[in-house]
């Protein structure tokens, strides 16, 4: 199981040499094994990537993100049938009934709404606004067919960055927010694919132009753990989303969190919430739902 992520700016070429990736940038070269690599993210426009490193990227459940000129990942290559039961999977996936999917995703978009709650304290939001944000989670149903999610949402960042916030506003907040959660759907993406399921069959979120409906689920708990990190590592200490803040951000999937008493890589933690969400559907058991919390990870 690799634990790098490889950050690339204006490389020049990138190969397979040896199970490793050779990276050529000004007549250098730097070797990286595959196996220490769990995603590669690509910056710039001069990039050229061979078609043997990309099939060796797939054997080895390595995703690669590459970001536009703006430095906004736009695009994403997952590995394709790696997974020994992945039909079998799919056929079972294709099979969750309506009842068990809004069930599961009452247990996760729930778990986002506490960590939300819990930023908020960090953050020592006004009590007046906490218990709005408490109400709103006891009248979350399966499904959230009332969208309390969206309520939450509302008075969360209004608590946050004031009343006339959007999340459209062109601010330093919204860039690295855009930024750290395409990093987060992409690893989760990888880890839903990686486990043989396929990204396109969401429990919630069912657009039929978005081949990433199930990452986009799945990736929800972890949004506020992102904030957090956002909030300490960025709008504490830089202006706009230079280079260096968006290497900070990156790094947010190598920090560590608490899991079962046990300190982990947030990517592990990713692979075992991506796990544990498959055991809940298969067994029909949402209990079985790894909890993410947001004090876990501060």
């Amino acid at each position: 199981m690799g634990w790098r992520i490889v950050h690339i700016k204006e490389g020049e070429l990138l190969r397979l040499k040896l199970d490793n990736v050779e990276i050529v940038k000004l007549s250098k070269k730097v070797y990286v094994p595959l196996s220490d690599i769990n995603m590669i993210i690509l910056e710039g426009n001069r990039t050229t990537i061979t078609t043997k490193l990309l099939v060796g990227l797939s054997h080895n459940n390595i995703g690669l993100v590459i970001c536009d000129d703006k430095y906004l990942p736009v695009g994403m290559y997952l590995p394709y049938g790696q997974y020994h039961h992945a039909a079998k999977r799919v056929i079972e996936q294709a099979q969750w009934t309506t009842e068990q999917k809004a069930i599961m995703w009452r247990q996760v978009i729930g778990q986002k709404m506490k960590n939300q709650v819990a930023f908020a304290r960090y953050k020592g939001i006004e009590q007046e606004r906490l218990e709005i944000m408490e109400h709103l989670i006891v009248e979350l149903t399966d499904g959230d067919l009332t969208n309390r999610e969206g309520h939450v949402a509302k008075v969360y960042f209004d608590s946050l960055f004031g009343n006339s916030f959007t999340r459209d506003d062109e601010v330093l907040a919204n860039y690295a927010m855009n930024f750290g959660y395409a990093i987060e759907r992409s690893c989760v993406a990888r880890c839903v694919v990686g486990d043989g399921l396929n990204s396109m069959l969401g429990i919630f979120h069912h657009n039929e132009f978005n081949s990433f409906n199930l990452a986009d689920d799945l990736m929800e708990p972890f949004r506020p753990l992102m904030d957090y990190w956002i909030d300490k590592q960025v709008l504490a200490q830089d202006d706009y989303l230079s280079y260096e803040a968006r290497i900070k951000l990156i790094d947010f999937m190598n920090q560590t969190m608490i899991i079962n008493r046990q300190q982990m890589s947030m990517d592990h933690v990713m692979q075992l919430f991506v796990q544990s969400f498959i055991t809940a559907m298969t067994t029909n058991d949402p209990t079985a739902l790894l909890e993410i919390k947001l004090q876990d990870f501060i």
